[in-house]
């Protein structure tokens, strides 16, 4: 709104009296109004009478793109009335708030990942206004359901605790496709973050209880480049192909002991999965020695490799379970660019070509790992 009022002023040169009052009306009518008021504006004073002569038609779209919010601003209905493209800046401070966010190619920026924190608390156990409990699919605190979005530079965060005896607890869900995240910080315990679309099998079993926009089973590819995701059982996982490049993935302690990072669900038409690279798996203070498993197949064909990352003594040596008693170890497909000594023997060593093709995936042969 501030960008929208100074340049209003700036360019159509109106006493602020009434700069104040074009304020209100832009922040009482639909967002989709923004740009046709104030080009409005621009065309009736014409050009060359505002002095903007060295600002180009592009800036002022971009500008006009834009709107800023604060704590105290309700996300879900602003972002409910944003347009396609459209480009949102966060203030500092904590949103206490459980959002969707529903319009394709938004981006969101926050002011330092320290700073902005949009924060929630559900959890799997917790009844809904139904008594029914919420389970793991509706605990999120950000639901991303719209293709091209963008996030930057904030924090998405579950706070509940205690997954012992409250279950399942997601920061963010991601049911869409072209997704990415940069120097973004995914804070909770159990399944912090979920990379849809959902198991066949469970969009099956939750049609009717879950929004049709979670159900859908379609490829969908997500880039998360210098986050931190922290958690402590199966804290990344799903069916999506996801790339994580340059990421610090953190587990915490858990009152149960132990834990795992990720929990492929990928079927064997997948051919991507969870792509880990250059990224640092590190542990907070009291997670002991070999205690965290790398990753377990959620279903039979999941598929997750991990390039030139480098490992805390945290991580168990055998690397991979199989998921309890299961018969995972013969169909997972689970591997390292550099197999460690002590790995399971049904991990593999990933062929360079294979880890090329991977790569190329998401950022194409000639520019993979740019962004």
């Amino acid at each position: 709104m501030e960008k929208i009022y100074h340049f209003i002023v700036k360019c159509v040169n109106i006493r602020a009296c009434e700069s104040h009052f074009f304020l209100y009306i832009f922040h009482k009518i639909n967002n989709a109004c923004y740009v046709i008021i104030a080009m409005s504006l621009i065309l009736s004073y014409g050009f060359s009478e505002i002095g903007i002569k060295n600002v180009s038609m592009e800036e002022i779209t971009e500008i006009m793109l834009c709107v800023e919010l604060g704590p105290d601003d309700d996300l879900q209905k602003e972002f409910d009335g944003l347009e396609p493209g459209m480009r949102v800046t966060l203030k500092p401070g904590v949103y206490r708030q459980k959002i969707e966010i529903n319009t394709p190619n938004l981006t969101v920026i926050g002011s330092g990942a320290e700073e902005t924190r949009i924060v929630y608390g559900d959890y799997a156990k917790k009844p809904d206004e139904f008594r029914r409990e919420l389970l793991t699919f509706r605990t999120y605190t950000v639901a991303v359901c719209a293709p091209g979005v963008i996030l930057k530079d904030l924090t998405i965060e579950n706070d509940a605790l205690h997954p012992e005896e409250r279950g399942q607890e997601v920061a963010l869900t991601v049911y869409e496709d072209d997704f990415s995240a940069e120097r973004v910080r995914l804070l909770s315990t159990q399944d912090t973050l979920f990379l849809g679309p959902l198991p066949f099998d469970l969009t099956q079993r939750y049609a009717g209880f879950l929004k049709e926009k979670l159900l859908a089973f379609k490829p969908m590819r997500q880039i998360f480049k210098d986050c931190l995701i922290a958690g402590t059982v199966d804290f990344i996982f799903g069916c999506g192909d996801a790339l994580f490049e340059n990421c610090e993935i953190r587990s915490l302690k858990d009152a149960r002991g132990g834990g795992y990072v990720a929990a492929p669900a990928h079927g064997l038409e997948d051919k991507v999965g969870f792509v880990f690279k250059d990224c640092r798996l590190t542990s907070e203070e009291g997670v002991g020695q070999e205690s965290i498993w790398l990753a377990r197949p959620w279903r039979d064909y999941g598929l997750v490799t991990f390039v030139n990352c480098t490992y805390g003594s945290h991580i168990k040596k055998e690397g991979f379970d199989k998921w309890g008693d299961s018969d995972r170890d013969k169909t997972a497909r689970f591997y390292e660019d550099h197999k460690n000594e002590g790995r399971v023997q049904w991990s593999k060593e990933a062929p360079e070509t294979f880890v090329r093709e991977l790569l190329d995936s998401f950022y194409g042969s000639s520019s993979a790992g740019e962004t």
